[in-house]
């Protein structure tokens, strides 16, 4: 079903409060990539425009201590977004009370209120329905535009929009829109590249993308748990053992549907400097590790890309963090770039971040804001967060 996006709402005038992903990156207190700032302007300027009074809400961080509150205070944020934005931004040190009610009462028309942090409040991560009554007595209308959360039914993610009358804004309409092209609705051929560290992490997807895509790429660490499984030799590769059975079950299943690698880059220590040569998939050396995908396996996955018309990768080749052990997640990144007139999307994330480091950002369909979202999606899953909002 078509859900209600922030166009369908009349939001002039109306206190609008909007969850954002404003989870950013930070060193010594110093936002080191403002994406997900920028990713969330299209909503928040619409609701500028058209005159709503605008109450942002995200989490940024884990909070367990009152250290932790300190380290992740929204306040930084709001002085970011004050600089992208053409209006008054408020911030709200405070999740409740007289600070913030007096904050939204004193709103103008086109003006933003951003509210501290909200897993300062216990009751944020358990839905808790005294907490999003609270939060939605400050508002009149609901936008849903933090991707990166919508997998997670948290007060200000659900319980909110359980409550108040809601909408999808830009972004998330724009993530759901292009994941389900992808996933759930693909022109053919359609390859899914799978990488990562760990089978257990991706083996659902795995699971749901062999009954959908022609063929299904497996690379990074968790490909040397397939090659366990196969009786090859790994030496001291990333393994699951107990999912060397699983993973033989899937080998024989899915039949040639499955890629795997068939040499990698192997390294005598998980360093920078390491020595490295190229070992032929399952006979890796005692003593070394697979970091990387090797030439005929490049070989093999561009091949296999050949003719694609969608492509959904989630999870890098290699560790792309370390120049010797990147080649592979560049030219599998090159690869997918080149395909002419195909849909191609990367589900957030380590691949995600791989490709925006490597130079990709703008070769790509689309690139996921939300990679524990996306992931939930490509397995199949309901995410709370959209299906609280309303259809058309």
């Amino acid at each position: 079903m078509a859900k209600r996006t922030v166009k369908d709402l009349d939001v002039a005038g109306k206190r609008v409060i909007c969850r954002v992903d404003f989870n950013v990156p930070r060193k010594d207190g110093v936002i080191t990539n403002d994406n997900r700032i920028v990713q969330a302007l299209p909503t928040i300027n619409y609701l500028i425009e058209n005159n709503a009074k605008v109450i942002l809400m995200s989490h940024l961080g884990k909070i367990k201590t009152e250290e932790d509150k300190a380290k992740n205070n929204m306040d930084v944020v709001a002085k970011a977004l004050a600089e992208k934005v053409n209006t008054k931004v408020v911030f709200s040190s405070v999740t409740r009370g007289e600070e913030l009610e007096n904050a939204v009462a004193n709103m103008k028309d086109g003006e933003i209120v951003l509210v501290q942090n909200t897993r300062y409040e216990p009751g944020e991560t358990k839905n808790d329905p005294e907490l999003a009554k609270y939060w939605a007595s400050l508002g009149d209308l609901f936008v849903e535009d933090a991707f990166g959360s919508v997998h997670r039914a948290h007060a200000s993610t659900v319980g909110i929009a359980s409550i108040l009358p809601n909408a999808l804004g830009f972004l998330v309409e724009k993530e759901v829109t292009m994941l389900g092209k992808a996933v759930d609705n693909p022109e053919r051929p359609f390859v899914a590249i799978i990488g990562g560290a760990k089978v257990s992490d991706k083996i659902a997807v795995v699971d749901n993308l062999l009954k959908k895509a022609d063929k299904v790429i497996i690379g990074g660490g968790m490909a040397y748990t397939f090659m366990k499984a196969m009786g090859g030799e790994i030496g001291t590769s990333l393994l699951e053992e107990d999912k060397v059975a699983l993973a033989k079950e899937y080998l024989d299943k899915a039949g040639d549907k499955l890629v795997l690698p068939v040499d990698n880059v192997c390294a005598d220590k998980f360093a920078a400097d390491a020595d490295i040569q190229v070992c032929e998939s399952g006979k890796i050396p005692e003593g070394w590790m697979g970091l990387d995908i090797g030439p005929k396996t490049i070989e093999l996955f561009e091949e296999t890309l050949q003719g694609a018309k969608t492509v959904v990768w989630n999870g890098p080749m290699g560790v792309f963090e370390m120049e010797p052990f990147a080649k592979g997640t560049l030219a599998v990144c090159t690869a997918i770039s080149e395909l002419p007139g195909a849909t191609t999307v990367i589900g957030g994330g380590d691949s995600a971040a791989a490709a925006i480091q490597l130079g990709f950002a703008d070769k790509f369909s689309h690139i996921s804001t939300g990679g524990g979202a996306s992931l939930e999606y490509m397995e199949g899953k309901e995410l709370p967060g959209i299906a609280v909002i309303s259809d058309k």
